[in-house]
């Protein structure tokens, strides 16, 4: 499924674009902890999902951050980066553009019902989303 069709769904049915609120009505778990230089990460152990944070971010990079662990938790729910990125030759980087395309979705693109419509300017400074892959989503 399209990563533009499923962000849609989800919104439709939690009347929201917010992360934190979609991972909770999901029953994901997200844990805020010191995690040094990582923005998050995903992980799933018998069958609870769990988002990590670090909670030194500033808000706004723990929302996108919240949005791409997400990401992953919707189109990649099986999925240990970290295993396959340690121990298979599996190029994990699909799967990161992907989680990054959620969040843009998620974020920027559902204008109807988002209360964080940003400039693209802010997208890139404040929430840390990759330049090229805002301007890749606009002009396409």
């Amino acid at each position: 499924m399209k990563i533009k069709k499923k962000v849609g769904q989800l919104v439709k049915k939690f009347k929201t674009n917010d992360p934190f609120v979609i991972a909770k009505q999901m029953g994901i778990i997200i844990v805020y902890e010191p995690l040094g230089s990582i923005l998050g990460y995903y992980s799933k152990s018998h069958r609870t999902k769990v988002i990590h944070i670090n909670e030194s971010l500033p808000y706004e990079k723990q929302l996108s951050t919240c949005a791409h662990e997400l990401g992953h938790s919707i189109l990649h729910p099986g999925d240990n980066a970290a295993f396959l990125k340690a121990n298979t030759l599996y190029s994990t980087e699909k799967h990161e553009l992907e989680a990054n395309l959620f969040v843009v979705e998620l974020l920027f693109n559902q204008c109807s019902c988002s209360n964080n419509l940003v400039t693209i300017e802010e997208a890139i400074e404040r929430y840390g989303v990759s330049k090229q892959l805002l301007y890749k989503e606009i002009y396409e």
